[in-house]
Order: structure tokens, then C-alpha cells, then sequence
């Protein structure tokens, strides 16, 4: 038999105070001595008026190591009904670019947790790898072969967006009698649509005797990757729409072209993203799951930037699932776009926000542009 399986618990953390748009800069820094010409038009169109970033604004240091900043997440999951750390028997974590290639990254934050001994995976991807890591507790718990797991997604984007990963490429170009250091839009372009932050879920075949619990309804992923190239990447070259591997560029190549930054193809991403993550995704789930869009109460959408917004409800409306915009739940403008933890950002603030009662259901929305990905999850509150 089956279990059911609850989210128990949310906790978020986002580091140091917020960052403004006007701080932004001097936080980063700026390449080449030169401010940035693109800044101002992506924050107009992306609507984020604060972020986070893991670097003490009196040193100008890392005060966080993605993993420590993952850990202090599920620590935090850890004031209800007397449920202890030491009573994990899976931990989950996902990240889009770890502190290091080797090993990997979950056994990283269980280290900083100094828990006992348990099953750790780590899943791979950006945005999605939230929901991959989610998806594996949830099948763990549902078998029973695990009891209580913990799910963790983190980000340190600021890690690779810091104006001191780009001078060696602004050097190289001055050196080339290039006048104009600027590094080039698809790079800048993320420079200010990402933010550091973590947040992770505890889940168990129990929901809580008082108070709330999330029960996980089902947790579909569809990857598009044999239709499109890829659009969102790192430590890779972009040629004639394949992928050339950090690994064939020697040191200096890379640091003169910043091979290892993330880059975003914007214009694949704009005539794709709604397109399949969200038209044939949904329409594909909803025929399969017999939804509609009236079945929800709250819908959790993932979106890099409020650009997308009127987009993503046209890609809604255009498959006859229109949800007004009243039922929509998110906190982009003011938490930023924090990657893979932010659906896990969202619903710590809605669950601890006292708008949930018993039965309503959420849809949650995770797209990916890494080489275009869809998740969608339907969450009901119990109360008791």
C-alpha cells in the first residue's frame, strides 16, 4: 500500500539584507570599470526591486558557501512536534552550480550538518533540479522507504556573476585594441535576473496532528530536450547550437572568454519557454490528470522575470486554462528569481501567510530554459 506523503514544514533563508537595484552594481562590481549599459532596461523588464546575495556588505567577502547556506535551510525546518535532525533518513539537495565539481553537493550540506549517518542524492539541472529533488523524497517516502526526508534547493548565483569572473575577458578584449570591454549581453543579461537564497521542505507519510501540512498529489516533469537546443549554460560555448565543453578550452581560453559563466540564448528563450513548458506541458498533464482550471485555489508560478507574466497567462488562456491573477502566488518582485529554491521560497511564505484552509489545492510551476523542461505539482492544505 501506498503511503500519502506531507510537507510538514518549509523554512527559507536568504542571506545578508536586502540588495536594491541601485546596490546592485557595487555589490557585483563592475566589469572593466564601466557600468553596465543593459542593467537598467532587464531590471525595468524583469520588475525585481530586491535581492539577496551571500556577501557581507561591510567586507565585500562570502560570509556563505552554497552548501552552508543549503544547511541553514533545513535547520530550519526543525521547530514543530519535537522533530529532530537526527531523525533524517533521506536528505535531498539540488543546485545549479555547486561550490565544487567534486564531490557532490549534497554530501556537502550534510556535512554541514553533522547529522547522523543517512541516504543523501543530489540532483542536477537550474530551475528544475528543485523539483527533481522533491520528486525523489516524495517517491521515498510514498514506498515507505523513507520516513522523514528533507529536501533542499540552494542557490549562490552571485558565486559566478561577480564583476572579478569577467576581467580577464574585459583585459583581453582592451588588449585586442577593443575599446569596449563590455561583456556580452547573454552573459550580462543574467547578471541581473539572479540572486542566492535556499529553501527546503520536510516531508513524512504523517501530517502534522495540529496546524498545516501540504499533501503532495502528484509531481509531473516533461523535458523537451529532443526538440530544442540548449538556451541557458555554463562552463560551455555556444557553436552552430551545439554545446563545446569547458574541458576543450585551455586556462587561458576560458578566462578570456568567461567560458565558465552563465549564458542565456534570449531569443531562443523567448519564442520557446511559454510555448512548451507551459502550453504543451499543461495541456498534456491536464488530459492525463483530468484537471481544470477551476480546481485551484492558488497558483505558485515560477518565472524568472515579470516580463513573463502576461505571457505565462496568455499561454494559459490560449490551452482553456485561464487562472485569474487573484489566485496567483508569488514573490519575485521582492525575494528575486533564486533558481531552483524558488517554488521552495514561495510556498515557506504562503504556508507560514494564514491565507491556507483546509482543501484548497495549489498548482505549482517550475520551467527550466537549461534545454527546456516543465514541472507541474498540485499540493492540498490539511488542517487539523
Amino acid at each position: 500500500m501506498e503511503n500519502a506523503v506531507y510537507i510538514n514544514n518549509l523554512h527559507a533563508v536568504l542571506p545578508n539584507e536586502a540588495v536594491s537595484n541601485k546596490e546592485m552594481e557595487v555589490v557585483l562590481g563592475e566589469v572593466g570599470g564601466q557600468r553596465s549599459r543593459a542593467k537598467p532596461v532587464i531590471l525595468r523588464s524583469n520588475q525585481i526591486k530586491n535581492r539577496y546575495y551571500a556577501i557581507d556588505p561591510q567586507t565585500g567577502e562570502y560570509n556563505y558557501t552554497n552548501a552552508s547556506l543549503a544547511a541553514d535551510a533545513v535547520r530550519g525546518l526543525f521547530s514543530i512536534d519535537g522533530t529532530r535532525l537526527e531523525q533524517l533518513d533521506c536528505l535531498v539537495a539540488s543546485t545549479s552550480m555547486a561550490d565544487q565539481i567534486m564531490p557532490n553537493h549534497g554530501v556537502m550540506v550534510h556535512g554541514e550538518l553533522k547529522n547522523p549517518s543517512l541516504e543523501v542524492v543530489s540532483t542536477a539541472g537550474i530551475c528544475l533540479c528543485g523539483m527533481t529533488a522533491l520528486k525523489y523524497a516524495y517517491l521515498n517516502v510514498k514506498a515507505g522507504e523513507s520516513q522523514h526526508s528533507a529536501v533542499v534547493a540552494s542557490e549562490l548565483a552571485s558565486n559566478v556573476m561577480h564583476s572579478r569572473n569577467f576581467s580577464a575577458e574585459s583585459d583581453y578584449k582592451v588588449d585586442m585594441l577593443d575599446q569596449k570591454p563590455e561583456i556580452a549581453f547573454e552573459k550580462d543579461f543574467l547578471r541581473w535576473m539572479l540572486s542566492d537564497g535556499a529553501g527546503a521542505a520536510l516531508l513524512s507519510n504523517q501530517a502534522n496532528p495540529t496546524g498545516l501540512s501540504l499533501r503532495i498529489d502528484w509531481i509531473d516533469i516533461i523535458s523537451y530536450a529532443d526538440q530544442l537546443e540548449a538556451c541557458m549554460y555554463a562552463g560551455a560555448e555556444k557553436i552552430d547550437g551545439q554545446l563545446k565543453s569547458w574541458t576543450r578550452y585551455d586556462s587561458k581560453e576560458r578566462e578570456q572568454q568567461s567560458i565558465l559563466s552563465v549564458k542565456q540564448d534570449v531569443k531562443l528563450l523567448n519564442e520557446n519557454i511559454v510555448k512548451y513548458t507551459v502550453e504543451d506541458a499543461l495541456s498534456k498533464i491536464a488530459k492525463k490528470r483530468a484537471l481544470t482550471a477551476t480546481d485551484y485555489d492558488f497558483f505558485l508560478p515560477h518565472y524568472s522575470s515579470g516580463y513573463f507574466r502576461e505571457r505565462l497567462f496568455d499561454g494559459l488562456s490560449n490551452i482553456d486554462f485561464q487562472i485569474p491573477f487573484e489566485k496567483w502566488f508569488t514573490n519575485l518582485t521582492e525575494k528575486g528569481n533564486t533558481g531552483s529554491a524558488s517554488i521552495f521560497i514561495m510556498l515557506d511564505e504562503l504556508f507560514k501567510s494564514g491565507r491556507l484552509t483546509d482543501g484548497q489545492k495549489l498548482l505549482c510551476y517550475v520551467p527550466e530554459s537549461g534545454r527546456f523542461s516543465s514541472a507541474f505539482m498540485q499540493l492540498t492544505v490539511v488542517s487539523r
